[in-house]
This record gives C-alpha cells, sequence and structure tokens, in this order.
C-alpha cells in the first residue's frame, strides 16, 4: 500500500499495519466519532436504514470473501442469512426460553450453524466452479426456503417471532440501542474480515481465485480452501442473519428471498471485487438508492402507483448494467485511483 510523499515505514509493525499514518488515525478517530453521534442528527426513520445498512454490511462482507477473494459464486447468499435468523430464532425461543443470555449465545453459534450448513453446499466445488458453483448454491436458496416454509420446528409459513434482547440490563428495544449495538459488531465484523484477507488464508484465497491450477502447483490445498472460504462468508451471514431476527422480532422466509441474494451480489459487484472497501461502498450505494427511490417514486408524475413500488428493481438494473460497461472494477477501484493521486501530490501528474 502507498504512503503520501516524504512518509517511509521505519518498521515491519509499521509496514504491516492497516492505519499507518497520523493522518489516517485522525480521520479514522473523527470518523468514529461522527458514526457513534448518528443517533443525535438523524432521524428514526433513517436511523433504522443505517441500522439495516450495517446488517447488510455484515453480509456483504462474507460474500465479498468468497467472491471478491476466492472466486465463488453464490446466488444463495439470502439463504444463509435466513439460517442464521432462525437458529437464533430457535435458540432463544426453544433451547433457551427465557434465560437472558441466550442472546450472547445465539448470535456466534447462528454464525458457525450457517458455516457448516454452507460446507454442504460448497462440498461440490471440489468438481465444479464458475457458474456451476452459482447453480450449487442456487439450489441452496430453494432448498432451504422450502425447509423454512414447511419445516414445523422453524414454524412454517407464521415463522418464529423474538423477544427483544437485553444487554446489562438495557432491553434494545429503540433503534438508537439497535444502532449502537450492530455498528460495534458490524465494525468488529469488518476488521476480522479486513485483517483475514491480510493473511496467509487470504492470500492462498487470492490465488485460487486468479488461478486455481497454479495455486494447486504452488501446494495450495483447493479444496480446503474452498471449503474455508465457504465455511467464513457463511458464517458472516449468519451473524447478519442473527442480527436481522432480533432486530425484526421475527425469523421468515419471505425475508430471505431469492432477489435479496441478487441485491447481495450486485452490491460486491458494484463495490468492486477483490476490495474489502467495495463492499462498504457498494451497500451503501445500493441501499441509500433503494430508499431514495422508495421516497421520490410517488412524487414522479410519470410513474403510477404500480410502477413506483417496483421502481427499485429498475433502478438497481441500470446501476448494475452502468456499472459493467463504465466501471467494471466497481467503485473501490476508483477510491484506490483517488488514493493514489492523494499519496503522490504534488506530483500526481
Amino acid at each position: 500500500m502507498g504512503l503520501p510523499c516524504g512518509t517511509y515505514n521505519v518498521s515491519y509493525a509499521k509496514d504491516m499495519a492497516i492505519v499507518r499514518t497520523k493522518a489516517q488515525w485522525i480521520m479514522l478517530g473523527v470518523g468514529l466519532i461522527l458514526l457513534f453521534c448518528l443517533p443525535q442528527f438523524l432521524s428514526t426513520a433513517w436511523l433504522a436504514v443505517v441500522n439495516l445498512i450495517c446488517i447488510t454490511l455484515t453480509a456483504v462482507f462474507g460474500l465479498a470473501i468468497m467472491l471478491g477473494y476466492t472466486g465463488l459464486i453464490s446466488l444463495g447468499h439470502s439463504a444463509f442469512v435466513g439460517v442464521g435468523a432462525y437458529t437464533a430464532a430457535c435458540i432463544a425461543t426453544k433451547l433457551f426460553d427465557g434465560a437472558g443470555w441466550s442472546f450472547w449465545i445465539a448470535i456466534p453459534l447462528a454464525g458457525i450453524v450457517a458455516g457448516v450448513v454452507g460446507l454442504a453446499f460448497g462440498a461440490p466445488s471440489l468438481r465444479v466452479k464458475g457458474l456451476y458453483i452459482a447453480l450449487t448454491t442456487l439450489a441452496a436458496q430453494f432448498i432451504l426456503t422450502w425447509v423454512f416454509m414447511h419445516w414445523g420446528f422453524l414454524g412454517g409459513v407464521r415463522g418464529i417471532r423474538l423477544d427483544p434482547p437485553s444487554i446489562g440490563g438495557i432491553t434494545l428495544g429503540s433503534e438508537a440501542s439497535w444502532f449502537y449495538f450492530i455498528l460495534v459488531v458490524t465494525l468488529v465484523m469488518g476488521l476480522m474480515a479486513k485483517n483475514l484477507v491480510r493473511t496467509r488464508v487470504g492470500r492462498a484465497f487470492i490465488a485460487i481465485r486468479d488461478n486455481d491450477i497454479a495455486a494447486s502447483g504452488m501446494g495450495i490445498d483447493i479444496f480446503r480452501y474452498k471449503m474455508l472460504a465457504f465455511f467464513i462468508g457463511c458464517f458472516f451471514a449468519g451473524v447478519a442473519g442473527a442480527m436481522w431476527g432480533y432486530y425484526m422480532g421475527i425469523a421468515h422466509y419471505e425475508h430471505f428471498t431469492l432477489m435479496d441474494s441478487v441485491w447481495y451480489l450486485g452490491m460486491v459487484v458494484i463495490g468492486g471485487m477483490g476490495f474489502m472497501m467495495g463492499a462498504v461502498f457498494g451497500t451503501l450505494l445500493i441501499r441509500l438508492l433503494t430508499e431514495a427511490t422508495a421516497i421520490l417514486a410517488p412524487r414522479l408524475p410519470i410513474v403510477g402507483e404500480a410502477q413506483a413500488a417496483t421502481l427499485s428493481y429498475f433502478v438497481f438494473g441500470l446501476v448494475v448494467v452502468l456499472f459493467l460497461i463504465l466501471e467494471p472494477r466497481g467503485l473501490a477501484h476508483r477510491w484506490e485511483i483517488f488514493k493514489a493521486s492523494y499519496r503522490l501530490w504534488p506530483f500526481s501528474y
């Protein structure tokens, strides 16, 4: 990673650090302060949007590891989010009904269960790759949705309702209280994802993505690392699903549709595959565009009520097509160009 002109690394620890200069530390500190102060400036409606963005971002981090860093296309990511939601709901209502500490067990266990389920559908990656993996995960979407709908233990078409959890005697019932919890979890999961792709495992993922035959010749166990990528990606989805279930107060199959999986995939593509910041940019852009469309569409005189309800799908498709044509490497690539220009200033030419 480049540094501004006149700035040099003087130790290996500094060279490997994510935040490396005093200016970056200042910007990070200011950014965190502004984030934690958002409830003071946003209305309840917009705070709910931010909570939704953070939950979605946690799931997209997992898909970014699978698709952007390992090259494994998933069209069933929403179903794995659903596995996390239903796991948390079952733990809270059936295994530890009434126990206040069940919430702390449900969050990590939901990720683990979703990861194990992901392994079952990731096993075919030993024999197939590319679009065939996409079909395997598409099968996972339909199979898991059927299980959510018809397995009586999971509530069937009624779903499973969850009571608001309590942390330190504080019930997470308001948007503001949920915001702080969801934000902390999202930041922790983002840091985990960022550090993971900088390790030996992350480098193995990238090698498999670029050329799995060459990676195998270098001694990388292709199947082992592909399965690990599936587990980690689905683990992130499961944690996001657990937060979604508690936040919405219900785990229901209608919240985890094939279209949601397509949205997740679009967020990674638009944000930029192979960049963890791409997950952030893609999620922000798509979610904010969706909200803006929902607000502005009914006010457009040329759009009827029926068309206004589905205009977000048109906008999503248009944005994906435009990015594939004009900026196929995503918003993160444009961000890297901006940072390179800043670091080379005043010699950026």
